[in-house]
Parts: C-alpha cells; sequence; structure tokens
C-alpha cells in the first residue's frame, strides 16, 4: 500500500432516522490491539445502547488489516457499509463505532444501511484527514557552512527535518518519500547538495 488517508484527530456526529439515535465515533488508531481496546471503551460507554456496530482498516507492514461488525443488526445493514465507505475514502489507522438507541421504530434493512452510511459520512466530514504515504526516515550528516542550503534543498523537495542536532557537525532526522530520497541520493553523488553521511534509520509511512 503505498498511500492511504486517515484522520488528523477522532470525531463524532449524531443523527436521528424514525426516533433512532446514531452517535458515529470516528476514531485514529494505528494497531489493531489499539482498536480492539477502542472498541470495549466505547461498548463500555454506550453500555445501555441496543447496538455498537464496528468497522475498521489498520494498515501494517504494508498491508491492510479490515474487520467490520454488525453486532446484532441484521446481516450486512451496518458494518460492511461502513467498511465500504472507509475503503471507497481510501481510508486507513481509522476505525469506526456507531451506537444506535433504538428508537421503537423498525427501520428495515434499507433504511438501516443508510442510517449507518450516514452518520459515519457526517463524521468523515467532520474530521480533517491527512495522506500518509511510503517513506523513510535518514539520518544526515554535514557541515556547518552546509547547513542552510541543506535547509533550502529540503523546502524545495518535499523533505522534512524532523531534528536536528549540534555537535561537532550538524547531524538531522529527516523523513521523505522513496522518490525524493533518490533524488537526495543521486544529488548526494554528484555534490549538486554536500552531506559527510547518509544512513537509513526505518522504512514508514510519513
Amino acid at each position: 500500500m503505498k498511500e492511504f488517508s486517515t484522520i488528523e484527530e477522532s470525531v463524532n456526529a449524531e443523527i436521528v432516522e424514525k426516533k433512532s439515535k446514531f452517535i458515529a465515533n470516528l476514531i485514529y488508531v494505528e494497531t489493531v490491539e489499539d482498536a480492539e481496546k477502542k472498541i470495549k471503551s466505547i461498548k463500555k460507554k454506550y453500555f445501555d445502547a441496543r447496538h455498537n456496530c464496528v468497522a475498521y482498516r489498520i494498515v501494517q507492514n504494508e498491508n491492510i488489516i479490515e474487520k467490520s461488525s454488525d453486532d446484532g443488526e441484521p446481516s450486512g445493514t451496518a458494518g460492511a457499509p461502513m467498511l465500504n465507505i472507509l475503503q471507497k475514502n481510501n481510508l486507513a489507522n481509522v476505525l469506526v463505532v456507531v451506537t444506535r438507541y433504538f428508537g421503537g421504530v423498525l427501520l428495515g434493512t434499507g433504511g438501516l444501511v443508510r442510517a449507518y452510511s450516514d452518520s459515519l459520512q457526517k463524521a468523515i466530514e467532520n474530521s480533517k484527514r491527512v495522506k500518509k504515504v511510503w517513506g523513510e526516515e535518514l539520518e544526515v550528516i554535514l557541515n556547518y557552512n552546509n547547513f542552510e542550503n541543506f535547509k533550502y534543498y529540503c523546502k524545495n523537495n518535499q523533505i522534512n527535518i524532523k531534528k536536528t542536532d549540534y555537535g561537532e557537525n550538524v547531524v538531522c532526522i529527516i523523513e521523505l518519500e522513496a522518490e525524493n530520497k533518490q533524488k537526495l541520493m543521486n544529488d548526494f553523488e554528484t555534490k549538486k547538495i554536500i552531506l559527510r553521511e547518509v544512513k537509513q534509520l526505518s522504512k514508514k509511512y510519513i
């Protein structure tokens, strides 16, 4: 998975359909364990609700892990439609739990699909989305007299200087996409950008 969108912070939304209240909690998560823990917490918070339906997509080792649950609603009316919305929006590292308080009026399968979908869509509209791409974290060592030029180079090549330490030399921790790393290395080898040392720290989503 080369890239995906996620949310900057957790949000919620609420709709009412034929007296049933649907509360959507859209939550940022990074692991399956984190997602399952958050699901238990939401169910505990809304312990008196009829249903707490779930969908999540989590990126792990460049693979996507997906799960959905109807939590007692008719099969395919809650979890699967919500998961489908996450897929269509290319959203990952997110968990949605939609809590339903039954209002006494049956909605039918079509009505349930619309209600669970609409509540999630409203939460997505309330969220601030951010793009994540596959890249690398590198350690770069350079002389002080080259530092300003290096900062200018990074600004013009979508390279994020995450951390800078000042000692005998300047040591920068940088994040960059794979294609930008190749350009950096090419420019380093041709001396368009003067560095003393470049070391790979990790591959990650940035």
